[in-house]
């Protein structure tokens, strides 16, 4: 017997938010339906997604409305570059 209901992923997904003043700040994160959630919703309102597994899991530790740590500075802003460019905000 099959069951109707596909199995969850265990995605984990990790949604950052930046207003240009401080550094971005993690507004959404959740694993498994949830995180599959994040990332349906993401696509559904044209949010750029891009996958990330080591990045996602270091900030899956940031709390929510935290700004994300120094350490983490670099890799998000190539995120930011990668969002710009598919925006076409950035050659």
């Amino acid at each position: 017997m099959t069951s109707a209901t596909p199995p969850v992923r265990n995605t984990l997904a990790v949604a950052l938010h930046y207003d240009k003043q401080g550094a971005p700040r993690v507004v959404a994160k959740g694993k498994g339906a949830i995180g599959e959630k994040i990332v349906e919703t993401a696509k559904k309102h044209d949010v750029p997604v891009q996958e990330n597994e080591v990045l996602a899991g270091a900030l899956s530790n940031v709390e929510l409305g935290d700004e994300i740590p120094a350490e983490l500075y670099k890799a998000v802003a190539e995120v930011l570059i990668f969002v710009m460019k598919l925006s076409g905000r950035l050659r």
